[in-house]
């Protein structure tokens, strides 16, 4: 079975490095595809072996769009030689429970669905914990909470849309179309587990959010710092639960009556937000 892993990312350097490293160990370095937002040799230096295509940074109308419709057109070309695509955000990895599963492969494999959504969680650093530089995440950084904002469409075996983290159906496919949240299969979002690159990402995130143009991202963008500010207020006010009662709990939750928009014509997770924070078990440490 041949797997392919799609990004595309700007200047967020550590992230990617992460992003790399993890799908390259599970499909291999050639079958890793970056879209590179401007020219940046820096991005080739991080991901040996994969291929980096570059697109012109010369403005930001319609950004989210334009990003999406254009990353769509990719996943379509990969998915004529790939029986999966895998696509997320740079600083995100997807992960499986090794008591599970022993591979990425193997896991995608066991799902006869056209696209699989994985559980998401924010991993989070913690007012302590050291400063990461380069090596794995998991370990230095255990404490996270589960997100159905997170818990995205991240993998297809075929041609499709995907939109406001869900996929984009035929409207009137829309009611039958299935929805599959394996369990032991996770999306882990590192946005928040390293608060200097955090900062940085911040200003970049504000800096094309209140840009002059149109259809330019909205107030995640335009208020990142403040987003930030209030995502570790209350991370650290939830109770935390142990892993082998939160992780159940989350998917019970997360992986059924899916928001079937109407609108958009999408099917996606329900952003619902959990009221509790757990810890990763010492068995996913050898990802991230």
């Amino acid at each position: 079975m041949r797997i392919a892993c799609l990004t595309m990312v700007h200047r967020d350097y550590w992230a990617l490095s992460r992003w790399y490293a993890h799908h390259a160990r599970h499909v291999g370095a050639g079958n890793l595809f970056v879209v590179a937002h401007g020219a940046d040799p820096e991005i080739a230096r991080i991901c040996p072996g994969a291929s980096v295509l570059t697109i012109p940074r010369d403005g930001f109308d319609n950004f989210d769009k334009a990003r999406a419709e254009m990353l769509d057109g990719f996943h379509a070309g990969l998915s004529k030689v790939y029986d999966w695509v895998i696509r997320t955000d740079a600083d995100e990895l997807l992960v499986i429970d090794p008591d599970r599963w022993d591979s990425l492969g193997t896991a995608l494999a066991a799902c006869e669905v056209p696209v699989v959504t994985a559980l998401g969680f924010d991993l989070a650093e913690r007012p302590g914990d050291t400063p990461l530089k380069d090596g794995p995440v998991f370990g230095p950084r255990r404490a996270l909470a589960f997100s159905g904002h997170y818990s995205k469409a991240v993998a297809a075996r075929r041609a499709v849309g995907f939109q406001l983290h869900g996929t984009r159906v035929a409207p009137r496919k829309l009611d039958s179309f299935p929805f599959h949240m394996p369990q032991g299969l996770y999306l882990a979002h590192l946005k928040y587990a390293n608060r200097a690159v955090l900062d940085d990402g911040n200003a970049i995130r504000m800096a094309v959010a209140n840009a002059p143009g149109k259809g330019l991202p909205g107030g995640g963008w335009q208020e990142a710092g403040e987003d930030a500010r209030k995502f570790y207020e209350t991370f650290e006010a939830k109770p935390r639960l142990p892993w082998e009662e939160a992780e159940p709990q989350a998917h019970a939750t997360l992986s059924v009556k899916p928001a079937r928009l109407d609108r958009f014509s999408v099917l996606k997770t329900r952003a619902l937000k959990l009221p509790f924070r757990t810890e990763l078990p010492d068995r996913f440490f050898g990802q991230g």
